[in-house]
């Protein structure tokens, strides 16, 4: 389906850049408009609120204190992400769009590449590189806004990837309750204890093709981080190469005859969810994901597999490379994040003050806000993390230990089909194929993804 087929379709109308009669110098009132996929009753509810009730109030008080008139407009969507995408490509390439919008930090590259967005100090000058917000913002996390070395957008927040184990399996199998392993021979090692302690299953990491893009980002990256290889780097792609053979290896050891883990839940349409069914009724030992499954999954109030017993019986440790100092980085702990970004519209007339307003959406007093009332999340910011996240200790966690050493996926139009092509060599493995063979099918599809073998790391 076209992109205009898909507006008209979905009924989506696009909106015009804030501009007015006045051009903010003049003493002329500056138009501003800021857009998200959210909607008052809808989706993303919450959020679409807060841009409407707290931050353009607030925003149009602060700059009328400055002497300046200036009116925001909240632009809704509530459509799902991918229509989402459609109107804002549509927008951006035809010089629309809101001056302020929030975009996924996997299309930053794709947008970069198409012309969509700008680096900020382009459109805004240099205020935009010496905002005082960046300070507070962790390298590893200023990398989903930055694409060839330049800043597009503010990250506006993260996640990141742990090992879950459950204490009272661990207890019963002899194992510490604070449980950090050193190398991928130590997991190993314990999923054996556990196996012989008579556990169901005593490792789960996400496999196959059934579980999508969470077999990515909670299996196949953040081991091939402990390996020591990212799946791109300087625009060149892992293909079969030592890291992506030693992370296939491990899957082998788990679902390859061992009885560590389950092959059958790789292969089940709904495994994933079944796979934290079964950790939250007892029957897996250790877990790899992400924050969600602490704040979505086994929250005791609303999760999908409600733990009562949740902050005493999970214990979270970091992910460890394959061995001491062999991750990416020479580091002995790894992790995979995501996260969404906000930036300025290139079409934007008020391109400073959309900055501000940007900036003003990720200042400490608008995200102590924002996670007010059971709506805690890590933010991008270490000040506020630190003030918000205080009673939340596996967040305090992630925040702390976690994004100092966590990485991203490439921002680029190809990635979700290398993703795919990852998740079909887990898959070989799991249904009975070596590692090698796996990798080397899996470099024959790389290059037919990325343009041949030239743009493979050799």
């Amino acid at each position: 389906m076209s992109v205009v087929a898909v507006l008209a379709a979905s009924g989506l109308t696009l909106t015009a850049c804030g501009g007015s009669s006045g051009d903010g110098g003049g003493g002329g009132t500056i138009e501003l408009t800021i857009a998200q996929n959210a909607i008052a009753g809808g989706k993303n509810a919450r959020a679409a609120e807060f841009i409407a009730d707290w931050v353009i109030p607030k925003f149009e008080a602060a700059q009328k204190a400055k002497g300046k008139d200036v009116k925001v407009k909240f632009v809704p969507s509530g459509v799902d992400d991918e229509q989402y995408k459609t109107k804002l490509s549509l927008d951006l390439k035809s010089g629309k769009g809101a001056d302020v919008i929030d975009i996924d930090g996997i299309w930053a590259g794709e947008f970069a590449e198409a012309g969509y967005i700008k680096p900020l100090s382009e459109l805004v000058g240099p205020e935009a590189d010496s905002w005082d917000g960046w300070a507070q913002i962790p390298e590893a996390v200023q990398g989903l806004a930055t694409y060839n070395g330049k800043k597009y957008a503010l990250p506006i927040g993260t996640d990141g990837r742990v090992l879950y184990f459950s204490k009272p399996i661990f207890q019963k199998a002899g194992l510490p309750a604070d449980w950090q392993p050193k190398s991928w021979q130590e997991v190993l090692d314990t999923a054996a204890k556990l196996k012989a302690a008579g556990v169901p299953v005593p490792i789960q990491i996400n496999a196959g093709t059934a579980m999508g893009e969470a077999t990515t980002m909670q299996g196949v990256l953040p081991l091939l981080a402990g390996a020591g290889a990212e799946i791109q780097k300087d625009g060149k792609w892992a293909g079969a190469s030592q890291p992506v053979k030693d992370v296939l290896g491990l899957y082998q050891k788990i679902y390859g005859g061992s009885g560590l883990g389950d092959p059958r839940l790789q292969q089940e349409a709904k495994g994933r969810d079944k796979s934290f069914q079964q950790f939250a009724s007892g029957k897996i030992g250790i877990l790899l994901e992400g924050d969600y499954f602490w704040r979505g999954v086994v929250n005791p109030k609303d999760g999908v597999a409600k733990m009562a017993d949740r902050d005493q019986s999970v214990g979270y440790a970091m992910i460890p490379a394959i061995e001491p100092g062999k991750g990416i980085r020479g580091q002995d702990f790894v992790s995979m994040s995501g996260g969404a970004l906000r930036t300025v519209n290139p079409n934007s007339k008020h391109p400073k003050e959309a900055f501000e307003l940007l900036a003003f959406t990720l200042s400490p007093e608008a995200l102590k806000e924002e996670t007010k009332n059971g709506n805690v999340r890590i933010t991008p910011r270490t000040d506020v993390n630190k003030e918000i996240l205080a009673g939340e200790p596996l967040l305090t966690f992630i925040s702390e230990k976690v994004l100092p050493l966590t990485a991203y996926r490439p921002p680029v139009a190809v990635y979700p089909q290398v993703s795919v092509a990852l998740q079909e060599a887990t898959a070989a493995v799991v249904g009975g194929k070596t590692p090698d063979e796996a990798a080397t099918a899996y470099q024959q599809k790389l290059e037919g993804l990325v343009g041949g073998a030239g743009n493979i790391a050799s």
